[in-house]
């Protein structure tokens, strides 16, 4: 079997242990689908993240270690087409690659990275469906004029969106996001014009500005980009390499969707445009959680060698790097709310890599912000499942184990989610756009007095 990822990680594991079942297919892979112990902890209806398809459904089948199981079944057997077992595809297309398993798992089964390979094999027997190919392309797709008039008439007429559905399997009861005219016309973001009152010396720092927060939500990029500079860092926008005009990106709908050499080629350019700013020891910072998160972590089994380790070592979401100035005392910036309570919702991927002690954190910096971190699992959207019609109820119910019910409990209460999807399935949910803490940082340390009339202007339109 040829893999498509770097298991190498894993070439250890479990030798010598008589017990550990490895398949006999696979190589590393199959050692990595063998960690799982079978200790049903994944089956757990309490806390945590892990695993939102079994909270929402109770079939231990859509667990991790049922998916497990499924899998091993399909390495140990010789039929080169047991991958392609519907059993064994119901339990992955269910799988939301949330990482919780990574994270809670007592042997850190790492699920969403097997789940990648698994489609990257079927890929091999098996082409990508219509849909799965425009979610995979949807960063380029979204750079041509027509895609944000379209998705506005589909979302405006419920028999566009009937016929969406019944064409593509694309839920037609969800919202689809229209890119924003800013976005659309691919303007690069910068910083608004104010009146800097820190005496912080300039340092220089990255801002990757990925491609949902590029085409979707560009006053989040201005934001951020004006809260850096407010606390006295120069801050380069990370843009395309100067052979190609293209804008960059992660890669990870082509990721999610199996596709990795593509996947791999869209690494290899980020890592090219980065490599000058890691080799100056810039920070790279960012403000998409699934996107950002992916160079910390799916980088490193995309065969890229030394310099994705170098770029993982050096990436940081934008609270996380907040945080590390703020204990390092090197953040001059205070921040000051108008009142009020705030519900804030946790990306899955935020939670498996512990990022939500730096989230909470620099909200308590904020005076006078009284915040709640819901305790929840996955939002249910994940990536461009919510939107897929056989999907559809299992999203919402995913919703409804804890999120939805928080939010329906303080309506009046502000919602500070980072990730786009949470943002989309809480929007589509009817309970309001939720702020990205950029946005939420950026208007608090505007009233703490710190700008001039230019920044007060920016606050009224936060």
């Amino acid at each position: 079997m040829k893999l498509f990822l770097d298991w190498s990680s894993y070439q250890n594991s479990g030798m010598g242990d008589a017990y550990a079942d490895i398949p006999k297919n696979g190589g590393d892979f199959a050692k990595a689908v063998a960690v799982c112990i079978g200790s049903r902890q994944c089956e757990q209806g309490d806390k945590g993240v892990m695993c939102p398809s079994f909270k929402a459904t109770g079939n231990p089948a859509l667990s991790p270690g049922g998916r497990v199981k499924f899998l091993k079944a399909a390495l140990n057997s010789s039929d080169e087409k047991a991958l392609l077992d519907p059993e064994l595809a119901e339990a992955m297309n269910l799988c939301v690659s949330c990482k919780g398993c990574k994270r809670e798992c007592e042997n850190e089964v790492d699920m969403a990275l097997i789940k990648a390979e698994y489609l990257a094999q079927r890929r091999k027997s098996r082409e990508l469906s219509l849909r799965h190919t425009l979610w995979a392309h949807l960063p380029k797709l979204l750079a041509w004029p027509l895609v944000r008039p379209l998705l506005a008439l589909r979302n405006r007429h419920a028999w566009l969106a009937r016929i969406g559905e019944r064409l593509l399997g694309i839920a037609a009861d969800s919202p689809l996001p229209v890119p924003s005219e800013y976005g659309s016309k691919e303007k690069p973001a910068t910083g608004i014009a104010f009146d800097n009152r820190s005496t912080a010396p300039a340092r220089e720092v990255v801002l990757f500005v990925d491609t949902f927060n590029r085409h979707f939500n560009s006053d989040v990029a201005e934001a951020a980009t004006n809260l850096l500079n407010a606390a006295g860092y120069s801050v380069h926008i990370a843009g395309p390499d100067d052979n190609r005009t293209t804008a960059l990106c992660c890669g990870r709908t082509y990721f999610a969707n199996g596709m990795i050499d593509r996947a791999r080629s869209e690494a290899a350019r980020l890592l090219q445009a980065l490599q000058p700013h890691i080799d100056a020891g810039r920070w790279v910072i960012g403000l998409e959680p699934s996107c950002i998160l992916s160079l910390r972590d799916e980088y490193l089994q995309l065969g890229l060698g030394e310099a994705a380790n170098k770029l993982a070592a050096r990436v940081l979401l934008l609270e996380e790097f907040i945080a590390k100035e703020q204990t390092a005392k090197r953040w001059p910036l205070a921040f000051k709310a108008e009142g009020g309570r705030a519900l804030v919702h946790g990306h899955c991927h935020q939670k498996a890599v512990g990022a939500m002690k730096a989230m909470r954190k620099v909200l308590k910096t904020v005076d006078g912000l009284d915040f709640e971190l819901i305790e929840s699992s996955c939002c249910g959207m994940a990536g461009h499942f919510g939107f897929e019609a056989e999907h559809y109820a299992a999203s919402q119910a995913m919703a409804e184990l804890a999120l939805f019910p928080a939010l329906r409990a303080e309506p009046h209460a502000a919602i500070i989610a980072n990730g786009f999807s949470c943002q989309q399935q809480i929007a589509n949910g009817g309970f309001g756009k939720p702020e990205h803490i950029a946005k939420i940082l950026y208007a608090a340390a505007i009233r703490h007095g710190l700008y001039s009339n230019a920044g007060a202007a920016m606050q009224q339109q936060l």
